[in-house]
Formats: C-alpha cells, structure tokens, sequence
C-alpha cells in the first residue's frame, strides 16, 4: 500500500503556500510472510533536484502568482498528487498535469522521467489508469494550448500504442476519466480559467459557468476509433470517478459530483480564507448513464453524505461494482479540525444495488486515508468482490501517532487489523495497492 502526498521541505517564495504545494512524499507499507515494514522518501524529480541544488524553494506554488520566465512550468511540478502501478514501477502524477516519473516500488528510489520509449511529447495528467490485468496504461493530458485535451495508451512493456488529441472548445480542467471494457470517458467541465487573465496577471481565476452543460466523451479505450460520441448533463465538476462501466448499449459511470465547485469562505479564515474555503465544496454520490444507440443521457443522486476519494475492488475496474468505498469530509460545522480542515474522519461503503451502508469513524482527532480496495489472495475477476480488503493510513492529532488500518472489505464496521508506524504521517492524496507478486520475484 503505496501513499503520495505533499510535504513541504523550503520555506515558499513570495511567502504564498498552500498544503498542495508540498514536494512528493511516497509512504508505503509492505505485508510479507506475515510482518509488515515501512518505507519513506522523496520523489526526486526534475524540480526537486533544481531546488536541492539550490536550497531553497525556486517556483512558486498554487497560489501564485505564475512565473512564465522560469524553466519548465510557471508553477512548481511536484507531482504529489496520484500513484499507480505500471511496467513493474510506480509512477507519481500531478493533477496539474506534468512529468510523469518511475519509482522502484520496493526502494522508493527514483528511477527517472517515463517517456514512454521516447514518444511521449506531452504532460500527463492525475489519474490516468492501470489495467491489473493486462498491463497496459491509459491516460490524458490537458493544456492551455491546442489541442487542449489528448488521450493516450500504452503497451505493458512501457511504449506508446497511440496518443490522440481531443477537439474541445478551450482550455479546461479536467480531473479524472472513466475507464470501461470498451470505452474511455472524458471530462469537458465548465469549472475552468481564464488564459487571458492568467497569461497578463499570473494568476489562476477559476470559475463556474453554470450556463454551459457538462459534457461526457466517449471514445474508444484502444485508439480503434478517435471518433467521440459527446453528451451532455447538468452543469458541475468532478473531482473523482468511482467506476465505469457497460450494460447493452448504456454506459454508466459512478463519482462524486460537486453541484457548486465554487468555494464557500468564511472570514474567520483570514490569510488562508482561499485556501480553507476550496476544501469546503460538498461532494455526493452520483450516477451517469450514457446511451450509445440513442445519445440519452441518465443521472441522479444516489446519496447527499459528503464523501471522496471513491475507490472499488481492483479486480473490477470497467466493470461492474456493487460497492464503492468512499471517505468522508465533514461539513464545517461539525468539528474543529476535521470540519475546518476538511480531513477524511470515517469512511463507508455503499452498496449500490441494495442501498445499504457501512460507516466507520476513525474518531475524535484522527483522520485517514484514501483506502483502496485490495483483492484477496489468489482472487480474480470471477472471484466474489468482497474477497478483498480495505487499507488506510490514519493519524491521531491527539497523540501525532500513525497507524495502517486493514479492514475486511466486506464489513468495514471495524478494523481486523492495525499496525503501528515508527513515524507521524502527515496528510496525503492518493494511494494504489500493488499485489505483492507483481514486485517481489518468485522465491
């Protein structure tokens, strides 16, 4: 179980920092022959190097302002945001898109920039996606030049299959994609940027245009077709997919969907008003449900509990899930740290077809992680999906201890196990689960 996450190691120029700004910190713990080891360390990529060199922070953050004159990106490139598995290594992703980079899953050692045998041209975005199965990687990029969206596959031996680009009508922030046995689908949102204003002001100005629907491509998981079939919903922006998936000529797609993406700020946040307020958004269960024969577009609700970072039973990514294991955000009001902070404080499982959930709170002052859903043992796609587990890493605040929570996936009420790390662990993004076969050679 493999963690990435921001933390800061220079004090920030233009004294402007946001937590999101920190340098990639991979965290993992390993279960072998019955114990379990940790391992942490910086991801040494291209920006990180510059700065080390340096001693001292050389781009600025999030907050700005942008700084077009320096190498590389106007903003620092920490790739801290997501983690996968893929060609035997790990691969940090940067929501912003940026360089992808290897890492030895075992060591955390960097190994260097994918490129992909050399044919990647372009950045990658956050939450591209790895099939357990077949190796193979799918991905997107977004930009503020044209073309303004791409969308790629890989081959299992680390080479480019194809990289096509996306028609879209100007820049936009895309966050996460949908990934079915057949399709892709991708996010044209209508929460972005204006470029004009970033390019003369250096700064990032998003805003919500309520006007402009939503809309949902789908295209062709293996570059057969670079045709998209487009449909649109209602106005709103998603930070993270559940699953995807096909049913005859419906395609369906789970997430967590922000009705308002706009932050809600409070002025007894002060200096970090903007900052608290972007945490504060509200985030539900939601379906979509596309039809390819007639261009129909279905959706709904499916719960109004503030819930995130989604994830479901590795064995059934693209296909269909029963559950969907969420983390939850507390609303301001309910509590000081986790309410004001917007730490995850319990997580649940919903039971998309009976409407049943499971909730387990973390308590007073402890906040967890994304918690993937690990398969059991020798299990596959023809196995029950719940033979598998949940993992999280949780911190008291009371204490400042850590600690690895594993749960049976199919009773999430309370923790079958809890193992003790040697070390505080600070807040983190995203994680992935690796099967330990896939890593450590045969005995």
């Amino acid at each position: 179980y493999v963690m990435n996450g921001p933390s800061q190691r220079f004090e920030p120029v233009n004294d402007k920092y946001h937590y999101y700004d920190g340098d990639a910190l991979l965290r993992a713990i390993y279960f072998r022959d019955g114990k379990a080891s940790f391992r942490q360390k910086y991801l040494r990529n291209g920006a990180f190097i510059v700065e080390d060199k340096a001693g001292k922070a050389i781009w600025p953050g999030l907050a700005g302002p942008y700084d077009f004159r320096l190498p590389g990106t106007p903003i620092k490139d920490v790739s801290n945001t997501d983690v996968i598995f893929y060609n035997g290594k790990l691969l940090s992703l940067w929501y912003m898109a940026g360089d992808p980079y290897q890492i030895d899953p075992l060591t955390l050692e960097t190994v260097g920039r994918e490129r992909l045998g050399g044919k990647l041209k372009h950045h990658v975005s956050a939450h591209s996606k790895s099939d357990p199965f077949t190796g193979e990687m799918f991905f997107f990029n977004y930009q503020d030049e044209p073309p303004y969206m791409s969308y790629g596959m890989a081959n299992p031996d680390g080479t480019l299959r194809f990289d096509v680009d996306i028609d879209l009508a100007g820049p936009r922030s895309p966050h996460d994609m949908g990934l079915t046995e057949n399709y892709a689908i991708l996010h044209d949102l209508p929460f972005y940027h204006d470029v004009d204003l970033l390019r003369k002001h250096g700064r990032r100005v998003m805003g919500f245009h309520r006007d402009v629907p939503a809309r949902f491509g789908l295209i062709d998981r293996f570059g057969r077709s670079p045709k998209v079939q487009w449909f649109e919903a209602s106005p709103c922006y998603i930070l993270h997919i559940s699953n995807s998936w096909e049913e005859g000529e419906w395609v369906h797609m789970t997430g967590c969907r922000q009705d308002n993406p706009m932050p809600m700020k409070d002025p007894a946040d002060k200096h970090l008003a903007s900052m608290m307020a972007y945490r504060r958004r509200t985030h539900v269960m939601y379906k979509w449900s596309f039809n390819t024969r007639t261009g129909e577009t279905r959706e709904g609700e499916m719960d109004d509990l503030n819930t995130e970072f989604p994830t479901v039973n590795a064995n059934f990514v693209g296909r269909k899930t029963r559950y969907a294991y969420n983390q939850i955000l507390p609303l301001p009001h309910e509590g000081s740290l986790e309410g004001r902070c917007q730490t995850f404080s319990g997580f649940v499982r919903y039971d998309l077809e009976g409407g049943a959930m499971q909730r387990y709170d973390y308590g007073a002052g402890v906040y967890g992680s994304e918690a993937p859903i690990a398969p059991a043992h020798g299990a596959t796609r023809d196995t029950a999906e719940g033979k598998a587990y949940a993992v999280s890493f949780v911190t008291d605040s009371n204490d400042w201890s850590s600690a690895c929570l594993i749960f049976d996936a199919e009773d999430i009420t309370r923790p079958i196990a809890k193992v003790k790390i040697p070390r505080r662990i600070s807040i983190g993004f995203h994680t992935t689960w690796v099967d330990g076969a896939q890593i450590w050679p045969a005995a």
